[in-house]
């Protein structure tokens, strides 16, 4: 497992990563929300956090594996995962074969927006850039009921955003850089709109100015680019580079 030129070893570093990273940028929520990470194979097992941990204490050999019954692989003590998490990210994984990292947070931004009616607005270039791509899913309470995985996964169709109302934000990616920036991008957009309202009544774009940049973000693929992410982890070699051990 600890082969470095490993396929699952890349994958459980780039994971410790985003926790770090989700930290660093102020995404985290105390031992709370989950980053899952679908390994190789076809069984959908996948790595997901040990319940406990703070996300700035995550390394790449202390994430645990799930499989699609919420079974720890190599540990049969339950308390070890949050089972909040493996409902919401077994939903996703075993349902998006192209979802292979699920991110869900609680931040005050995120959760601020989806308490709005309004949900996300086109208010600036990077909310622009969703435009048409943020799905919702209805608050039924702590997500602890496996038979709310259909909903949500009804709900999420083959968007790469949600809002999850009155609870939080959730991004899924083909990589962990992808759902990373993701994340990144909605966050941003979110503090963007809780600032602006305070501010005073907003202008909308034109509903084809957002059409557009939502078109020019898919076909250019910025959130595919490993540039932001391989400097992203360049930031943790410097300050905490023992995320990869």
């Amino acid at each position: 497992m600890r082969n470095e030129a490993s396929e699952e070893w890349t994958v459980r570093c780039d994971l410790a990563a985003a926790y770090r990273l989700i930290a660093h940028f102020g995404m985290d929520d105390l031992i709370s929300t989950h980053l899952s990470a679908r390994l190789p194979g076809n069984d959908h097992r996948f790595l997901l956090n040990p319940y406990g941990m703070m996300f700035d204490e995550i390394t790449a050999s202390s994430l645990v594996v799930v499989d699609p019954d919420g079974h720890l692989v190599e540990d049969e003590e339950q308390s070890k995962i949050n089972n909040a998490g493996f409902t919401i990210h077994s939903a996703v994984h075993m349902s998006r074969e192209d979802a292979h990292c699920v991110m869900h947070t609680h931040t005050v931004a995120g959760m601020a927006v989806s308490a709005q009616e309004q949900g996300l607005l086109p208010l600036n270039q990077k909310s622009m850039c969703l435009y048409g791509n943020v799905a919702y899913h209805a608050f039924e309470g702590v997500a602890l009921d496996l038979d709310e995985r259909e909903r949500l996964v009804s709900d999420l169709g083959n968007k790469d955003f949600m809002i999850l109302k009155h609870h939080g934000l959730l991004t899924v990616g083909r990589t962990v850089s992808e759902a990373f920036l993701n994340m990144l991008t909605l966050e941003q957009s979110c503090r963007v709109q809780i600032a602006a309202l305070q501010g005073g009544k907003v202008a909308l774009p034109p509903v084809e100015v957002a059409a557009h940049t939502a078109t020019q973000f898919k076909e250019h693929g910025w959130n595919r680019s490993r540039r932001p992410w391989e400097a992203l982890k360049r930031r943790l070699d410097r300050i905490g580079p023992e995320y990869a051990t």
